[in-house]
């Protein structure tokens, strides 16, 4: 009887941490596209002052959206 009920309460445990595992699973898919999309519109951008926007925005893609400081003299 103790293995059963010792099985029992690690079940919630389990289905807890399957739950969190797909949540990051899922996570990181939509990192990937993030990061995919704002590589090809880097890529595909030829204005300069275009091209400095979408790679500021490929470079939060990579290191996150805190990535720039930005420039407070301006």
């Amino acid at each position: 009887m103790l293995a059963r009920s010792k099985t029992a309460s690690s079940t919630p445990k389990r289905r807890a941490l399957v739950i969190l595992a797909e949540g990051g699973m899922q996570a990181e898919a939509e990192a990937q596209r993030n990061l995919r999309s704002a590589y090809r519109g880097y890529l595909a951008e030829n204005e300069p002052a275009r091209k400095n926007e979408t790679g500021k925005t490929l470079i939060r893609a990579i290191f996150g959206k805190d990535a720039i400081a930005e420039d407070s003299v301006r």
